[in-house]
């Protein structure tokens, strides 16, 4: 089961080649991306692993991906929560945070190939979504976590979806600017989102038990940039003991002996955004042990029970990866989106809409 790990970064081309193969043939001709073969497939896992494409070169790949997510649109700028075979498997709901990620995906993918004729066709689609996404704001600043079937509000908001969310915003002005529009609502909405999460908490988790057990609560406003700096390491140092398992990874949840290899990517991601690069390659390193005697991730493992699980192989999970290892070895001008927020919103945005 252990791999040997990759000594240095430079990017790891040739270990992550089979991840990057599984991820070719996981999709689907329509572009869609499931989960694998026989599961589901919903809009933030698809983008997820559409990222992993676009940092391995397999542009056309990506494309199709994000096409697929252009031609399921609904009218007002939303997806289902999921989709089984191409057609809707779960029409209960709308997530805020699964619509939003297209705004992610497309910066993603943009920052990389400088396609602008793909940039000027998929920002309909994002505008669209994001439009969608602030009407679920409440005056409040947060961001409901979903619409129900007839498009109403539910009824509260998740930390990490709203962190998500949040990014989502920051990559969505990136973008608007880029082709030359001004979207003011989205930067008063991204403000108003960021007040809640930092100011606000009674505004989260308010129907349901909280949520903070979980590790993305923990590292994903760390993430999504919604803390940085001091900030951002006061609150990864605050219950790193709680989720980090020394030589295994990050736990999902702090009372489960269950390490995952999407949120250790996620965490390694966050590490390095406050300057905890030492820490973030000792967590990416104990992951390559998690794969298959072909060179694929497994979603986890259970430490207590000694087991790999669940026994499956997510493609959003070797999306993740590819990601940390982009952000560790810088390999594509993509890297450090997920480890340096421009505050401005602007200063990328601007260079490549002047040709800069």
């Amino acid at each position: 089961m252990a791999m040997t790990p990759p000594k240095s970064y430079p990017y790891p081309e040739a270990d992550l080649k089979t991840t990057v193969d599984y991820l070719i043939a996981a999709q689907r001709e329509n572009g869609e991306i499931p989960w694998f073969e026989g599961g589901h497939t919903d809009p933030w896992n698809h983008t997820e692993a559409a990222m992993g494409l676009s940092i391995a070169g397999e542009f056309a790949a990506a494309e199709r991906a994000y096409d697929w997510l252009v031609n399921e649109q609904l009218e007002d700028g939303s997806w289902w929560a999921s989709y089984i075979n191409g057609e809707p498997s779960n029409i209960t709901r709308r997530e805020t945070n699964y619509v939003a990620y297209i705004a992610t995906g497309v910066w993603h993918h943009f920052l990389i190939t400088r396609n602008r004729e793909f940039l000027d066709r998929l920002f309909p689609a994002v505008d669209a979504a994001i439009e969608f996404v602030i009407s679920m704001q409440s005056e409040h600043g947060e961001v409901a976590w979903a619409c129900d079937t007839l498009g109403a509000p539910m009824d509260d908001a998740l930390v990490t979806g709203s962190s998500s969310v949040y990014k989502s915003l920051e990559c969505a002005l990136h973008l608007a600017r880029t082709v030359g529009v001004l979207r003011p609502k989205w930067r008063i909405a991204r403000q108003k989102l960021g007040t809640a999460l930092r100011h606000r908490p009674e505004r989260f988790d308010r129907n349901w038990e909280s949520k903070s057990r979980y590790a993305m609560d923990w590292f994903y406003p760390v993430l999504a940039g919604v803390f940085q700096s001091e900030q951002g390491l006061e609150r990864i140092n605050a219950r790193w003991d709680e989720f980090v398992e020394e030589g295994l990874g990050c736990r999902c949840e702090n009372h489960q002996p269950w390490v995952t290899v999407a949120e250790s990517c996620e965490l390694t991601m966050a590490l390095l955004s406050v300057g905890e690069t030492g820490r973030a390659h000792t967590l990416f390193d104990t992951l390559w042990q998690w794969r298959d005697d072909a060179g694929v991730f497994w979603t986890g493992y259970q430490f207590v029970e000694k087991v790999l699980w669940p026994l499956e192989q997510p493609t959003w999970t070797s999306g993740a990866v590819m990601l940390a290892a982009d952000a560790l070895s810088h390999h594509t001008p993509a890297c450090r989106l997920f480890t340096e927020v421009d505050q401005s919103t602007a200063g990328v945005a601007d260079q490549l809409r002047l040709g800069t």
